[in-house]
């Protein structure tokens, strides 16, 4: 379900971190085709707030440093761990695509950190993109180091909807495909939510947390790599974490 108002003032936020400069209420009016008054409520609000100022005085609004400061307070809360940082940026170098750490939210998979690949022609993602968590080889990383009634109790409540060509479309599906990666000993996934896209990748245990390690580009660079993609990644969680990271125990 989604909450309209909440959704519409997140959409101001990714609005002004793509436009990298203040904007009217017409501006937003014009870019989102809401009614003005809906929008100058909006704003009125997040400047009451402290969210949003007037750096010029004309009208034309940006974010404060608060929103940085509030992101900043949530995630020394319960941050990535370091190790899993310097491994992430490692993998950048090493693989050439674009990389992640994701975490598991409910029925989808959270992208917690990235690194996106250098080349032209990638895979764009961002910290905070959600996928369902039963399609992606992140994901069935993640539901490999559930207990196996945690498992089954998410598999009934997915709703097995074709988003691509290799969608898994039924909960036998994919505890076969996560036996199978078991087995192979890395996980993955082939246009089963995006189009020609194709990752690896690998859970890694940190504390009592549970993580995915990705690696993802398009099909046609990675599907002859995956083996090597997949060496790359457990080398550097073992160098970076120890061999006991690669453990469910």
């Amino acid at each position: 379900m989604l909450v309209r108002q909440a959704d519409n003032v997140l959409s101001i936020l990714e609005f002004f971190a793509e436009r990298q400069g203040p904007a009217t209420v017409a501006d937003m009016t014009a870019h989102f085709g809401w009614p003005r008054s809906s929008t100058f409520n909006m704003v009125a609000t997040l400047v009451e707030r402290g969210y949003l100022y007037e750096p010029r005085a004309r009208g034309a609004y940006y974010p404060t440093a608060r929103w940085q400061v509030m992101a900043q307070a949530v995630a020394a809360a319960e941050p990535v761990p370091v190790e899993l940082i310097r491994l992430l940026d490692r993998l950048a170098e090493e693989i050439g695509e674009t990389v992640w750490i994701a975490g598991a939210g409910g029925l989808d998979v959270v992208m917690l950190e990235v690194r996106e690949s250098p080349q032209l022609i990638r895979y764009a993602a961002r910290p905070g993109m959600r996928l369902p968590i039963h399609v992606t080889g992140s994901g069935q990383a993640l539901m490999s180091r559930m207990s196996g009634a945690e498992r089954e109790a998410l598999l009934k409540r997915i709703r097995y909807v074709r988003y691509n060509r290799n969608t898994p479309m039924d909960a036998e599906t994919v505890r076969g495909q996560i036996a199978q990666s078991q087995a192979r000993g890395w996980f993955m996934s082939s246009s089963a939510y995006s189009s020609d896209l194709g990752g690896v990748a690998l859970p890694v245990k940190r504390g009592e947390r549970h993580f995915a390690v990705t690696a993802a580009g398009p099909e046609a660079r990675v599907l002859p790599r995956m083996e090597e993609i997949a060496a790359m990644l457990r080398r550097g969680i073992e160098e970076e974490c120890g061999a006991q990271a690669l453990t469910a125990a």
